[in-house]
């Protein structure tokens, strides 16, 4: 789970085999005789089996929020993967660890979980006032524990702050992509693509952004555009909401019509370099995204919006 958030959280596209660990395709054995998911294969044939070695790979792509540049995470995942992991384990499958007491695994696992939640009344975060790489490796067994007893976890005084922590990542809208399901996969059979409801972005068809023009002038300064739309930066959405030229008289008409002066961008998608991805709106309309700042180079033409210039 966490190896697909961080493939979501970085605008990537990857073709998708869900498998039965039961009956292990030899083509997944093949390229990871561990025989455990996730395994990723990537373009150049090398494998990243670890789901943690998968997530610091995604966000090397992409990293809009930043996750990766906010404190050092390491002694936290190490004890998530570890310790925490061992008595979730044997807490929640007890019956295939001869000699495990279930509720001995449980208190260990609350002494750690009380310590997080600890950790999250004073930082706001597991480590910070933002979310870290911790932050994302630890929510999918938080959930895991709450799964195997929701009735203790939500009644613990003790766990409120996880709680809150925790619901951040379930009622975010990435949610239910992050929980998209596909049959498994067989030789000769249907290839299909997570997440299931994106498309890729041509490449040979002009972008469009409409754009502040403070935020414009603003950009020419610093050397990058980073405001994902009106009000709203890159960092606080994770993309830069783009538009194919049909959708934009109805992006100015929800978001600008009383900005006073806003400008659009026109964009080369071929000399952008933050991955690109066309991601379903709640209406189920498809409009592109970036996953980085907008280089100012890519940006070809700039006009005001009511002259747009034609293709």
């Amino acid at each position: 789970m966490r190896a697909r958030w961080a493939l979501l959280q970085a605008g990537l596209m990857v073709q998708w085999r869900e498998t039965e660990l039961k009956a292990k395709p030899a083509a997944m054995l093949e390229v990871s005789a561990k025989g455990t998911v996730p395994v990723l294969v990537l373009p150049d044939g090398s494998v990243i089996d670890e789901s943690l070695a998968i997530m610091r790979w995604a966000l090397q792509q992409a990293d809009p929020c930043g996750v990766l540049d906010r404190a050092d995470s390491a002694s936290l995942i190490e004890e998530n993967d570890g310790l925490f992991k061992h008595h979730l384990d044997r807490f929640k499958y007890t019956d295939r660890y001869p000699g495990a007491l279930k509720e001995d695994h449980r208190q260990a696992g609350l002494v750690i979980l009380r310590r997080w939640s600890e950790r999250i009344s004073e930082n706001g975060w597991l480590l910070a006032d933002q979310m870290t790489l911790a932050d994302a490796a630890l929510w999918p067994f938080v959930r895991q524990w709450r799964l195997a007893d929701a009735d203790g976890f939500d009644a613990d005084d003790h766990l409120a702050p996880l709680r809150e922590w925790l619901l951040r990542f379930l009622d975010d809208p990435m949610m239910e992509r992050l929980m998209q399901r596909a049959d498994p996969w067989s030789l000769g059979g249907m290839q299909p693509i997570f997440p299931a409801d994106a498309i890729a972005i041509p490449l040979d068809q002009p972008l469009f952004h409409l754009a502040l023009e403070s935020d414009w002038q603003a950009a020419v300064q610093q050397g990058a555009y980073r405001i994902s739309t009106r009000g709203l930066s890159l960092e606080q959405v994770g993309f830069i909401h783009l538009s194919w030229q049909e959708q934009l008289q109805g992006t100015f008409d929800r978001f600008y019509a009383d900005a006073g002066v806003v400008l659009t961008l026109r964009i080369n998608p071929k000399l952008v370099s933050a991955p690109l991805r066309a991601d379903a709106i709640p209406t189920g309309a498809l409009f592109p995204h970036l996953y980085g700042p907008l280089p100012l180079a890519s940006v070809v033409e700039v006009s005001p919006y009511s002259s747009l210039p034609a293709c």
